[in-house]
């Protein structure tokens, strides 16, 4: 069965937490998430995922300096969210972040 490969993407993120799209619709494996700095200073992010009832923190207050990105899956690692997951992101500054997220579509079908 071949795989269905997806990529959601936010540009300029800035001091006000921003979902990643829409919800969730599946059983998905996040394979990569990077964050670029689009600034001339350094900045901190946070990445998190609203589950239906609780912020559950990926990074909280990681420091990417400018000129910078951070991958916050690593190597061979994976993560599955599940229906209604919603990622979002936020950073101190405005407009400072650059946003892809790599995913494999209903792996559970």
């Amino acid at each position: 069965m071949a795989q269905d490969f997806e990529r959601r993407t936010l540009p300029q993120v800035g001091t006000v937490a921003t979902a990643l799209g829409a919800a969730f619709d599946s059983d998905d494996a996040i394979i990569s998430i990077r964050i670029a700095n689009v600034t001339s200073g350094t900045v901190t992010a946070d990445c998190y995922i609203y589950n239906g009832s609780a912020n559950i923190y990926l990074v909280k207050g990681i420091t990417i300096p400018t000129g910078s990105s951070v991958e916050l899956i690593d190597g061979a690692s994976r993560f599955v969210v599940q229906n209604n997951d919603r990622m979002y992101f936020v950073s101190d500054t405005a407009s400072a972040l650059d946003v892809w997220v790599s995913a494999v579509d209903s792996i559970s079908t």
